[in-house]
């Protein structure tokens, strides 16, 4: 198999990730820009502060949905290309990393939690069910986004590996991008961890002041 193939794919994958659909969400509603405002966090949580429960929804569909594509895709019609599992890990942390680090926005993205979902949702659904329900669980009792991307990073990798029962098998490359996906993850909720320490975390819903 020929490398440009997942390359290409890689470098597809990334730009898509690029596109911070928080910031375009608000042009297109005429909100104002989520990076000016509360954590100033380009995700759905922080348009959510802005009180549109509108716009965070559609945000957090399609950065979900950036995530998941180029995974099923590769999922779907790579393998008469050799495209399989490598790619598969590859086009995930590249849809990951473009919404951390885009292009189009000076690489100033988000932190990536429903983004990293809809990768895992392509990887398999019992995968991305699974780490959707951990976060519904701990957001839902503690009220903290931030504390729930948190749980669900750690348990992600966890559920991939003891979930051989669910018609998945493991793969070496998937395991480690969504452990490294995990690990950044983690990295950029830096400030919200200190933050939580301290008890001055936002709750969920809470506007922007």
């Amino acid at each position: 198999m020929s490398l440009a193939y997942p390359v290409l794919a890689a470098v597809a994958a990334y730009l898509l990730g690029s596109l911070s659909f928080a910031v375009i969400v608000s042009r297109v509603m005429g909100l104002n820009d989520p990076r000016s405002y509360g954590s100033k966090n380009p995700g759905a949580t922080n348009v959510l502060r802005s009180g549109s429960k509108a716009a965070a929804v559609v945000t957090l569909l399609l950065d979900a949905a950036k995530g998941w594509l180029p995974v099923a895709l590769v999922q779907w019609y790579g393998k008469p290309y050799g495209l399989e599992a490598g790619t598969v890990a590859l086009v995930g942390l590249g849809a990951f990393l473009g919404h951390l680090y885009p292009v189009f926005f000076r690489f100033a993205g988000g932190k990536g939690v429903a983004t990293a979902l809809g990768v895992l949702m392509g990887v398999h659904w019992a995968l991305g069910l699974a780490t959707l329900l951990t976060w519904i669980l701990i957001a839902f009792f503690f009220r903290y986004s931030s504390l729930a991307a948190l749980v669900a990073a750690v348990f992600a990798p966890l559920y991939y590996i003891f979930g051989d029962g669910l018609a998945w098998y493991m793969e070496g490359a998937l395991l480690m991008a969504i452990s490294l996906m995990s690990l950044l993850l983690i990295y950029r909720h830096a400030e919200n961890i200190g933050r939580l320490a301290r008890g001055t975390e936002s709750r969920l819903g809470k506007k922007k002041s």
